[in-house]
């Protein structure tokens, strides 16, 4: 008899992770905040500025509807995986007051948080290798977004020269013939930038000239400063209802970023299409969560205008003590809650990134910042003024202290 050997080679070793997961990078500005929490819980005296999130509780009336809603047996079934309908047309008659943009309830598909409404929104509209331009600096989600909807980011950097605002020339130098969408994001996360109404019409028309989608994120519209007028590309050009997708929530404007209430607008079509792919990754959002979400759009802005003056006096002392630090320059952002701070300066054989750099201020000052490379090019910081006085003012005398020496 004779026998044989198998020469087959043992199949390698599979990863167990999913590429697409796998390449993912982690939220920057999370990670920093989780960071900052886990020293504060060993006893060091940290103070963060990461996390873009009020320092303030949800007023009062948002949560008194919460636990009205908590209380109501018709809150405790699944409800309709694209929102309760009276907070589909609270968002709607919200939008046409303060956007000026006029919509349809069914325009509407209420999401878990706005990253949600970022991921269904990139979702609906992608194919594979499909570009989206994104303005740069960039929300650290956005890119990931993308590129998880099997898109490719293509950034468009804009630094503290133009006040971290794209034109129109540099947005038509990026157009390939795989170019889809436009992100516009103003008021501006990470930088502050606010574009002003002749600006974003520009770039609105440009777009629609391109034949492009528009996505449009307008979270932080309540949040301008000096008189400076948040402007709705939507509201500014008519003509590309078709194409635009607005994005919005509850999180910054009514210190709700527990709560994970946000969403979509766009065209009946795209909606319905984020809805099904809603229906089957999470259903609807958390009941009681939408009721205080539906009282916070319905509801009266007072507190929201208290909330904004503690965030103005905080802009102006955080760039005040920002531009005090040798190396540093910081413009003074027109919205939001952050200053987007140069340390190009203070870069050099020691720490030679802002990744570098933000580390060694951590280490020694125990102050958490965000390096810049989370939202594009090193050579920046981003800090959060949403936190309270006194911690903004010991935190930048920190950073003072130690790179003064």
């Amino acid at each position: 008899m004779s026998s044989s050997l198998s020469t087959s080679q043992p199949t390698p070793p599979r990863s167990r992770v999913s590429e697409r997961i796998g390449s993912i990078a982690e939220s920057a500005t999370l990670a920093v905040d989780a960071k900052a929490k886990a020293l504060k819980a060993a006893g060091r005296p940290v103070i963060g500025f990461g996390a873009g999130e009020p320092d303030f509780p949800t007023p009062g009336y948002i949560v008194e509807a919460a636990v009205n809603a908590a209380q109501d047996p018709k809150n405790h079934r699944y409800s309709p995986a694209g929102g309760l309908p009276e907070l589909k047309q609270a968002i709607a008659e919200k939008t046409l007051r303060d956007s000026g943009f006029e919509i349809e309830p069914q325009q509407v598909l209420v999401t878990n948080g706005g990253k949600q409404a970022v991921y269904n929104t990139f979702a609906t509209l992608l194919d594979p290798g499909d570009e989206v331009i994104v303005p740069t600096p960039f929300w650290t989600t956005y890119p990931e977004s993308i590129r998880l909807a099997g898109g490719v980011p293509v950034e468009v950097f804009a630094g503290p020269e133009t006040g971290y605002k794209v034109t129109v020339d540099q947005l038509e130098a990026a157009v390939t013939e795989r170019t889809k969408v436009l992100l516009f994001n103003s008021p501006s996360n990470p930088t502050g930038a606010v574009y002003d109404p002749e600006e974003t019409a520009s770039i609105g028309q440009w777009a629609v000239s391109r034949g492009l989608w528009v996505v449009t994120d307008e979270i932080y519209e309540h949040l301008t400063y000096d008189g400076v007028p948040f402007t709705s590309i939507a509201a500014a050009v008519p003509e590309m209802a078709d194409q635009v997708i607005i994005l919005n929530g509850v999180a910054k404007t009514y210190a709700m970023t527990g709560w994970r209430v946000g969403w979509m607008a766009g065209p009946v079509d795209i909606i319905k299409a984020a809805t099904n792919l809603q229906s089957h990754a999470t259903s609807n959002v958390a009941n009681v969560s939408q009721r205080a979400a539906l009282a916070a759009v319905a509801g009266p802005l007072d507190a929201v205008e208290e909330m904004k003056t503690a965030f103005n006096r905080r802009r102006k002392a955080i760039v005040e003590g920002l531009n005090a630090v040798p190396g540093f320059s910081c413009p003074t952002p027109a919205g939001a809650f952050y200053a987007y701070v140069d340390v190009r300066g203070a870069l050099g054989e020691k720490h030679q990134t802002s990744a570098e750099l933000a580390g060694y201020i951590l280490e020694k000052a125990e102050v958490a910042v965000v390096p810049g490379e989370a939202f594009g090019p090193s050579g920046f910081l981003r800090l959060s003024y949403a936190l309270g006085d006194d911690d903004l003012a010991e935190g930048i005398g920190r950073i003072q202290q130690l790179l003064a020496r």
